[in-house]
């Protein structure tokens, strides 16, 4: 039985609001040969450990836009965000943001540390149109390289992410909720003898977390572009996540597809930004996902 967790956020020191220290599990431990987040595929690469997915880092956050921004954050707000260093399973993080000046329009700085003060992740926290851009959109995506690639041989920036039909189903969902750093009451289905007390502002639907948004607007990337990437370990990144006309629900269709927004490599990884995008099912944007992923030179045969 999933439980509601009512995380308290705190301002730690003037001007610097957190939520909770939480011990965030990796669900995929043990998830096979080829998964970053498995134990014994992690560690052949020079990681301690499976990987805690980045998605599952910015579950920390809705308590803390729901402080800083009110509901209209799951509307028309933004979760900017560059992975710095991995955690594995169950290792503690707690996620902060610079506390807003309460302005209708604003973006502030986001991050989450580990307990010994390791930097998780980092980037920024906006609601509506605050006349600058995101954490990753300040990315120059056109300064990047493309030559020479070997495991993305076969990708090229502007490559279309074919639409497809998808939803997140509410199995899938409470899988994923039943280890989820925070649970909304909103994230769950209105419980039996509640009178409304858990329904969200936007009526029955179950509000998806970060990590159901991007497992929905994920999707589509694995299922076409993945088919033309070499054998590799991958791992993500960074992910920005926005509601455009939000929030998106589980159990609700919608009409996702993207592009490629440039492909390079790095010293130890090759990689590829890319945009998908999720429209209702009358065509009105709900919301959208950019995402680098990278892929491990060192687990390649192509740099054997």
């Amino acid at each position: 039985m999933l439980e509601l967790t009512y995380p308290t956020v705190t301002e730690v020191e003037p001007g610097v609001l957190a939520g909770p220290q939480r011990n965030v599990i990796n669900p995929d431990h043990e998830a096979g040969e080829g998964s970053i987040h498995d134990d014994a595929t992690a560690q052949k690469v020079g990681f301690r450990g499976g990987t805690v997915a980045g998605s599952y880092h910015l579950n920390l956050f809705p308590p803390l836009a729901l402080e800083a921004f009110g509901p209209r954050w799951f509307e028309r707000g933004s979760l900017s965000i560059y992975f710095r260093n991995a955690t594995i399973d169950r290792e503690p993080v707690r996620a902060y943001v610079r506390k807003p000046k309460g302005l209708a329009d604003e973006q502030v700085d986001a991050w989450a540390l580990r307990d010994d003060g390791l930097l998780v992740l980092e980037g920024t926290l906006s609601v509506g149109a605050p006349g600058e851009p995101p954490a990753l959109q300040r990315i120059d995506l056109d300064a990047i390289d493309g030559a020479g690639l070997r495991i993305l041989a076969g990708i090229r920036k502007g490559d279309l992410i074919p639409e497809q039909g998808l939803m997140v189903s509410s199995d899938y969902f409470d899988s994923r909720l039943a280890t989820a750093a925070e649970v909304l009451p909103w994230n769950l289905p209105e419980p039996a003898g509640s009178s409304g007390l858990a329904r969200s502002p936007w009526g029955e639907g179950r509000v998806l977390t970060p990590q159901g948004m991007e497992n929905l607007l994920y999707r589509p990337a694995v299922e076409s572009i993945r088919k033309r990437v070499n054998k590799s370990v991958g791992l993500f990144g960074a992910i920005e996540l926005r509601a455009v006309n939000g929030p998106a629900f589980a159990d609700t269709p919608y009409v996702v597809y993207g592009k490629v927004l440039a492909v390079g490599q790095s010293p130890k990884t090759e990689f590829f930004w890319y945009e998908t995008y999720a429209d209702d099912t009358a065509g009105r944007r709900v919301c959208e996902m950019r995402m680098l992923l990278r892929f491990m030179k060192a687990s390649s045969p192509l740099y054997a």
